[in-house]
């Protein structure tokens, strides 16, 4: 969103980011951004709160009034993460002759049929459909087992939109496998990142694409930031 509005604001439209990640703010530089020290996917705070809300959003306003930019101002209030930690079973293996995140990620498939049945809807596909999700991570397997990512072949060529497309498949299929009310933003992706095969395979992909000199977006992004 920071970079987005650079390009709005050579258009001639005013633009307001709501921060998350206060170092890349800082990094990208927008020309007004409010800095708000909430959980992931909280942007406007505490959820079910109107007046909380717009608080938020009346200080972000606020900063149009700015004379000049870049403009970081930090909301007062810090709201800690307070989602409990994700419990949720993953499967067993199967079939040892693949890697352990295809094996996983196969494992994990009547979950998300699941969850795509009762929703109708499903956030997977920017590169991927739920069918290439295995083929995806091996090919991630194996450029971090030092296999050239330039010609590993990752699907479309976005590592961005792939790695996208895994953890929503994880997360959406988590959502038949927890009880309880739907965890937060914060806690599946701890889960993800922290309990699963494909979560570490992303990682040690992205550890391995940085340092093979690619360029910042192709790799950073491949996790959030704060990864």
């Amino acid at each position: 969103m920071s970079v987005l509005a650079h390009v709005f604001e050579a258009a001639g439209i005013a633009t307001i980011v709501l921060s998350s990640v206060r170092e890349m703010a800082a990094k990208v530089a927008p020309p007004r951004a409010l800095h708000c020290e909430f959980p992931l996917g909280r942007p406007l705070g505490r959820p079910s709160d109107p007046e909380f809300q717009h608080d938020v959003l009346a200080r972000a306003f606020a900063l149009l009034e700015a004379p000049s930019g870049p403009v970081l101002a930090d909301h007062p209030e810090v709201i800690e993460a307070d989602e409990q930690p994700l419990a949720c079973s993953l499967p067993p293996r199967f079939d040892p002759n693949v890697a352990p995140a295809v094996d996983e990620a196969r494992g994990l498939r009547k979950a998300y049929d699941r969850t795509l049945a009762r929703r109708g809807v499903t956030s997977v596909g920017r590169a991927v459909t739920a069918d290439e999700i295995p083929h995806a991570l091996a090919v991630l397997d194996a450029i971090a087992n030092g296999q050239e990512w330039t010609t590993a072949g990752i699907p479309g060529g976005n590592t961005v939109a792939v790695c996208h497309d895994i953890s929503t498949y994880y997360e959406e299929a988590a959502l038949e496998l927890v009880d309880g009310p739907v965890p937060g933003g914060r806690a599946m992706e701890d889960w993800f990142f922290d309990k699963t095969a494909a979560g570490a395979t992303v990682l040690a992909a992205r550890a391995a694409i940085r340092d093979a000199g690619a360029k910042f977006p192709i790799w950073f992004y491949m996790t959030p930031g704060q990864r």
